[in-house]
């Protein structure tokens, strides 16, 4: 990788290459269980509502591209699960297996850790093997298998559930 990569905050001029990103991933992946492209305006009030509830969207970028970028939100709107929370990531295609992915997933577990946060949630179709991959060397357990909860491309999809337990918040 180049030393000019850098992981930073996501700032509102991200935005439009984020939401490049995402939707290549939903029109052409199973990894958002989702049909149609999204709209700039539906990716606006994303980023907007995360920076208003203190939710992180961490970037990785060489110079003014975004190659990669992550998030989490609540896992469940419920109070009680108010110390777990549910990632996301996503790469540029011609970026994919190349460690962009290391580069996010610390920074947002470090992020979750620093605001008090117990545990951290994956959910990852069952296929998607680099995924399960990445999660597993960063210390995530699987704890979940639900089949046939999907249906994209014409077939049924299972989805894992992979779970950390944060280090700073195991009391």
């Amino acid at each position: 990788m180049k030393d000019n990569i850098i992981v930073r905050d996501a700032i509102e001029e991200d935005i439009a290459q984020m939401l490049e990103i995402y939707n290549e991933v939903i029109l052409y992946t199973t990894a958002v269980y989702d049909y149609e492209a999204h709209t700039m305006e539906m990716r606006h009030k994303w980023f907007t509502e995360r920076k208003r509830d203190g939710l992180p969207v961490i970037v990785v970028a060489e110079g003014d591209a975004v190659l990669g970028f992550g998030s989490f939100g609540l896992f469940r709107p419920w109070q009680a699960y108010r110390f777990t929370v549910e990632h996301s990531l996503y790469v540029k295609k011609e970026y994919r297996g190349k460690g962009i992915s290391k580069l996010i997933l610390p920074g947002l577990i470090e992020i979750a850790e620093k605001m008090g946060k117990h545990v951290m949630m994956a959910g990852i179709d069952a296929e998607n093997l680099a995924s399960i991959k990445l999660h597993e060397q960063f210390g995530f357990d699987k704890v979940a298998h639900m089949k046939q909860v999907g249906f994209k491309f014409n077939r049924w999809l299972d989805l894992v559930f992979y779970q950390l337990m944060l280090k700073e918040n195991q009391d």
